[in-house]
């Protein structure tokens, strides 16, 4: 489903896909660095059609990139690179879309949109807080990307959905700073609300899933959310000012069934097709 050929990239296109195979800081089941190629097979089983956004694929101005060669023992090189990336697809008009890999490689393609929109917010999809401050004293872990992310945008730009994993500290912050939202209807109302028109970078970490529908994760937690309410998420924000986004722990590997990888595939479907329904606004 995805166009990997150079002739695409060459062409003008609103949104840029980018896999970021690097999980070199997962603190339990290594993985994700198979999860964008993994992707992008599953994908070719899919219609472009969706039912729910009443949309097709193939109306949709993106190109794939392929995945950039990151280092993976250099963290600071890997998530240089990642910027880099990010930055080179702002300035050619297009929108950020990274498969990952690990949730640490949000954090330079969040940096390199938040240069460019100062008023940048951040939606998170997890079943992780990663507000940590350190883990095992590194601070560049995937399990304290949002408190990197915070230290750019403030805490007061992030909202959190789909948390039910954390610590008494990453809990206490998040409770002080208002930052935990839930799937409910109204309080998905009030996330559109506060989205506004200003743009939005959406970070999607696929453990936010319940491992009953999504096992293909390096650290599932119980009492996730089913397809459907990722559906109805992304109705309520369908027209936000997309100007970022990614689909990150896939770890393929550990569903021998390969249906996590459909999920995930279908989800970056579903994605492509809301972030050009607010193509318009960037």
């Amino acid at each position: 489903m995805f166009d990997r050929t150079e002739t695409a990239i060459d062409e003008p296109h609103a949104i840029r896909v980018m896999g970021a195979p690097f999980d070199g800081t997962v603190s339990f089941r290594p993985g994700a660095r198979f999860g964008p190629e993994a992707i992008r097979a599953a994908s070719d089983g899919l219609e472009t059609w969706s039912p729910v956004l009443d949309l097709d694929l193939q109306d949709v101005s993106y190109a794939d990139a392929g995945d950039l060669e990151l280092p993976m023992g250099d963290v600071p090189a890997a998530l240089a690179l990642i910027r880099e990336a990010a930055r080179r697809a702002l300035e050619h008009g297009a929108v950020p879309f990274l498969l990952g890999g690990e949730h640490l490689v949000s954090l330079p393609a969040i940096e390199a949109v938040h240069e460019r929109y100062s008023d940048l917010v951040v939606v998170q999809l997890d079943a992780h807080a990663d507000q940590r401050e350190h883990y095992l004293g590194v601070r560049l872990s995937h399990a304290c990307v949002m408190r990197r992310v915070a230290e750019l945008t403030g805490l007061e730009r992030i909202r959190q959905l789909g948390i039910r994993s954390g610590t008494r500290e990453e809990y206490a912050l998040m409770r002080e700073h208002g930052t935990l939202s839930t799937f409910r209807q109204q309080d998905l109302a009030g996330l559109r609300a506060w989205i506004g028109g200003r743009p939005l970078y959406l970070s999607v970490d696929l453990d936010v899933f319940d491992p009953g529908c999504f096992p293909g994760t390096g650290t599932p937690e119980p009492g996730g959310i089913d397809w459907w309410t990722f559906q109805r998420f992304l109705q309520a924000i369908a027209g936000c000012r997309i100007v970022g986004l990614d689909v990150v722990e896939l770890a393929p590997q550990l569903d021998a069934s390969g249906c996590s990888s459909v999920l995930a595939a279908k989800c970056v479907r579903e994605m492509l097709l809301c972030a050009q329904m607010g193509a318009g606004h960037a």
